[in-house]
């Protein structure tokens, strides 16, 4: 299984948003609904490309009311995330399994919300360690070059 997970704006109930709109609520009608984290709305689904194209299906409520799309993608890392776009370049064969555990971003958790990213390269198979705050746990997401550099 493949686990969607977005994670909400600050400013905005990620839960009701969704789910107050038909076509968001009807896309998301088949799937067990979860909350993994504060604000977020987790969804398992057979395999990434099913994954990538709810993401798609879900594009306009997530320009407006999620501010990170991650997927746990258990063929590439069973504790690590897949940003939305580095999901999409394993799903097209752009980047292999193998090459997507150099580029990351750090998120703190605090009070089971993630807060500030830091971003981070591993380091002789390591993650470098969050310090931008004390946290109670961090949640690992790989990202692309792009996402990396930009």
């Amino acid at each position: 299984m493949t686990r969607v997970c977005l994670l909400g704006e600050s400013d905005a109930n990620l839960s009701y948003e969704l789910l107050s709109r038909e076509t968001a609520r009807e896309a998301l009608a088949t799937y067990e609904i979860a909350e993994p984290f504060a604000n977020s709305v987790a969804v398992d689904t057979v395999s990434l490309g099913t994954a990538v194209s709810l993401l798609n299906d879900l594009e306009w409520y997530l320009v407006r009311f999620v501010a990170e799309a991650i997927v746990l993608e258990p063929s590439v890392s069973r504790t690590e995330w897949l940003s939305r776009d580095l999901a999409r370049e394993v799903r097209d064969g752009e980047v292999p399994p193998e090459e997507t555990d150099q580029r990351l971003k750090v998120f703190g958790l605090v009070d089971g919300e993630p807060v500030e990213p830091l971003f981070v390269r591993r380091t002789q198979g390591e993650v470098p360690e969050y310090d931008l705050r004390d946290v109670e746990e961090t949640l690992v997401v790989r990202v692309s070059e792009a996402e990396f550099s930009g």
